[in-house]
């Protein structure tokens, strides 16, 4: 791992919008944790997304950040399709701790290729995006973030 104190901190950020303690209240996985299958699958309206779609999505989004930051091409992302999924495919925990297998494939993926760049690196603008490698990277955990607060007020609303 690059010991660079910048990099370090994105990785930090990373780590704490999806997993690690923060002083901000859930994370990610925090904000999953327990959740029985009926609360993974309700929707507040027929055309709104469930939080297993939304960690699907989660997952998604961490493949498209390291693509970014890779140069990798399109269509390597394990599940077919784009953005949003339809979730569930299969109403199964064995279904679901598949999905969550990959978020955190996805995002290990992430953590080790961030943690390979370079300071200089993170001023690059990948694939000519109007978004540097640093402000992708840290859009991410921002995202991770959201996505939290916005499966925390899922549970909610199903009370």
């Amino acid at each position: 791992m690059n010991e660079h104190p910048l990099i370090v901190a994105l990785v930090q950020q990373i780590e704490e919008s999806y997993r690690a303690h923060a002083w901000h209240g859930t994370n990610l996985r925090g904000s999953i944790r327990g959740l029985s299958i009926e609360q993974r699958c309700w929707r507040p309206s027929p055309k709104r997304h469930n939080i297993w779609e939304v960690v699907v999505h989660c997952a998604y989004w961490k493949y498209i950040v390291r693509r970014r930051l890779t140069g990798e091409k399109q269509g390597s992302f394990p599940l077919q399709g784009n953005n949003f999924f339809k979730r569930p495919v299969e109403r199964t925990d064995a279904a679901w701790k598949k999905d969550l297998l990959l978020l955190d494939e996805m995002h290990e993926l992430l953590v080790e290729k961030v943690s390979a760049l370079t300071p200089d690196q993170l001023l690059e603008y990948p694939n000519s995006s109007t978004f540097t490698n640093l402000q992708t990277i840290s859009g991410i955990a921002m995202h991770d973030v959201y996505h939290a607060g916005q499966i925390q007020l899922l549970k909610r609303l199903q009370k």
